[in-house]
């Protein structure tokens, strides 16, 4: 070994020994955020928009500058634009809790959506990604979040990542992500929205009120699809009849699908039936469970007879359920002749168990057939056309969350309705979008409905409120007619919600 070398090595000694801590373990280096931009065009209603998008990672810490988390983003904005403060920014990112940011963004926000069949079925693989023409990239730039523990996000070892596993605290993570980004961007200025799905849904509304209440960041939209912002509405516990009744409806809906309805019902259009359907659960159905043991029989034998026009089931298996229809027994019911269960997440589509016999399905078939694609697509498009490297597993959707954190909540349900009334209240300008698919037994369209019929808030500000609905499920963009129609409804959504409109 040369002299030189020697020295050289010497002094490469010397610094990992400075590098080691107090206990003489070797620290570990200081973490750096990692961003890769390209350059893209997509085509969107037959216009060519050239973009640039970042991958990267943003990392979290707090006031005394220490890292907590590293939180993944993918960034679209559209090039050309001269004045960012006109341009609006929307955050994006979906549920679980334990999901990722991939199904908004790869269904139907991003520039780039995976090929499903035309009724969202399952496609064959290997599987493809094609130009989305249905993105909101041409009325707004988008910023795809995932949260800490899904996707490439993760928390700083010695750092415990269940500090950010909870409603709160995931309120909290999400949030300063939100003001970082906005601040180094210099978007502040920017007309600003955030879209959820299923439990983003919940994040979007508790955003509503920690953005503006504890950042001074005030929205002017927030879309919500597939919502669920009270969570009595679809929790089936012991004392709980509200699911039951808002279930209802989208059991029917299903029911009709699978031609499983009386004649004068099948034949009529999906809506009318809904209609009837909703009207007997709000009054004679609610006011029969409300009786309990005080039901006289004739009444009850009633509504026995209505429940299983409804629904699609026997009288006889009604009776044995004390007139209460729990989902998850439900999916497997429906279609037992058949040896079929169905969805839960989209009720179009079917599964097959083992055992015929049980009482719960074995796997939902709706989340079946898009898994592989989603998860194989995503991991394809981030290397070979974002060009963003990482060993890391991508987690599409983890129970590493569990347990999620609710003492927030605890001893009642999770209702973060309430702050969404206050962010709207304080902020008269903030409009909200709702989606809701006909076939979602995750968060059925008529407990959505309950909810926001039940904000309690002021009539002044009922007409900022907007609900649109779609025959397909929780996902209701792999339903391409669906797809073009969600597009359309949020497009106009947000336009409607800019400053002079």
């Amino acid at each position: 070994m040369a002299k030189n070398d020697k020295k050289d090595k010497k002094g490469e000694q010397s610094s990992q020994k400075a590098k080691k801590d107090k206990k003489g373990k070797a620290a570990s280096p200081p973490p750096k955020e990692k961003v890769v931009k390209s350059k893209h065009t997509v085509v969107i209603d037959g216009q060519e928009i050239a973009y640039t998008a970042t991958a990267g990672t943003l990392i979290l810490k707090d006031e005394a500058d220490k890292p907590k988390a590293s939180l993944f983003y993918v960034a679209y904005t559209r090039d050309g634009v001269e004045d960012v403060a006109q341009r609006p920014l929307t955050f994006s990112f979906n549920g679980g809790p334990g999901s990722s940011s991939v199904w908004l963004h790869m269904g139907v926000v991003g520039p780039r959506r995976v090929l499903m069949g035309p009724e969202g079925d399952q496609p064959q693989p290997p599987y493809k990604l094609v130009n989305n023409e249905h993105s909101l990239l041409d009325v707004t730039d988008l910023v795809f979040i995932d949260p800490v523990s899904t996707g490439y996000s993760r928390a700083f070892p010695p750092e415990e990542a269940k500090q950010f596993h909870g409603v709160e605290q995931d309120i909290k993570s999400v949030g300063e992500f939100i003001r970082l980004y906005t601040t180094r961007a210099k978007r502040w200025a920017s007309p600003k929205f955030l879209i959820g799905e299923s439990y983003g849904t919940t994040r979007a509304a508790g955003l509503s009120g920690h953005l503006q209440n504890e950042i001074g960041m005030y929205l002017n939209g927030i879309m919500l699809v597939s919502a669920v912002l009270n969570f009595q509405s679809i929790r089936f516990d012991l004392g709980n009849d509200l699911p039951y009744i808002l279930f209802l409806p989208t059991y029917a809906a299903a029911a009709w699908f699978h031609n499983r309805l009386p004649a004068d019902l099948q034949h009529q259009d999906l809506r009318a039936v809904l209609a009837e359907v909703k009207t007997f659960a709000e009054r004679e159905y609610t006011l029969a469970l409300m009786q309990g043991a005080r039901l006289p029989d004739k009444d009850r034998r009633q509504i026995v007879t209505r429940l299983a026009r409804y629904s699609g089931l026997s009288k006889t298996y009604i009776e044995q359920t004390n007139l209460r229809i729990n989902i998850h027994r439900f999916v497997k019911e429906l279609l037992r002749d058949e040896r079929r269960t169905i969805g839960r997440f989209d009720a179009r589509f079917k599964g097959i168990d083992r055992d015929a016999a049980g009482e719960y399905h074995e796997y939902d078939p709706s989340y079946a057939i898009i898994q592989g694609a989603y998860t194989a697509m995503f991991n394809d498009y981030i290397r070979s056309e974002l060009r963003f490297k990482s060993d890391l597993p991508y987690e599409i959707l983890t129970d590493n969350v569990q347990p999620w954190d609710y003492s927030k909540f605890q001893n009642q349900y999770v209702n973060v309705a309430e702050t969404l009334r206050g962010a709207m209240t304080q902020n008269p300008y903030l409009k909200i979008f709702v989606g809701n698919g006909y076939y979602d037994l995750a968060t059925p369209f008529f407990a959505t409905e309950y909810t926001f019929d039940h904000l309690e808030l002021d009539p002044s500000l009922q007409d900022h409120i907007t609900m649109d609905y779609y025959e397909a499920g929780h996902m209701m963009y792999l339903h391409e007619p669906s797809l073009a129609k969600l597009k359309a409804d949020l497009a106009r959504f947000l336009t409607a919600a800019l400053p002079g409109q």
